[in-house]
């Protein structure tokens, strides 16, 4: 997922980083990702095979497709962080606003406060608000300037609007 113009494509914490994970694509041959490396999965396949991915040695992360529902993660209500390293949300195109609605819901709704990363279409002019919905970190969008994009994470000091703050872990 990232770059070769700009290898820390990744925005966490407010620093920039390499982009160690890969999107995991199930097959019939394969319908998990090898036990090493960083694999984001569908929802689907974290529902199929819930409790041998939380078992894994090396968390995986469950990537949000803009029409899945959140709530399908929870269990009575709120998300269990055992074993889910992250919550990755893709934005196929920054104009899809539904990946903003997920954000807000995991935060405030089902009580996750563990990272909730931003992919896909994320570019200099989303970052901002992405934050303010509840995102801590974004894989820059190969093309764009990732210093540009943590330089936006600051351009406005004041807002008219709520928005969700952010876990103090994830500062």
């Amino acid at each position: 997922m990232s770059d070769p113009r700009h290898p820390a494509n990744l925005i966490r914490h407010r620093k920039l980083e390499v982009d160690t994970w890969q999107r995991f694509e199930p097959t019939e041959a394969r319908a998990l990702p090898p036990q090493d490396g960083n694999w984001l999965v569908p929802l689907s396949v974290w529902q199929s095979a819930q409790a041998q991915l939380r078992e894994r040695t090396q968390p995986v992360g469950v990537l949000l497709a803009p029409d899945d529902d959140p709530s399908e993660l929870a269990e009575d209500g709120r998300i269990r962080p055992e074993g889910l390293a992250l919550i990755a949300v893709d934005f196929p195109i920054y104009t899809d606003g539904r990946g903003y609605s997920i954000a807000y819901l995991l935060r405030t709704r089902l009580g996750w406060t563990g990272e909730l990363r931003a992919v896909g279409d994320v570019m200099i002019d989303t970052v901002y608000y992405q934050a303010r919905s509840g995102f801590d970190s974004f894989a820059v969008k190969p093309g764009h300037d990732p210093h540009e994009a943590l330089r936006a994470l600051g351009t406005f000091t004041a807002a008219y609007q709520k928005s969700y703050p952010v876990p103090e872990t994830a500062v």
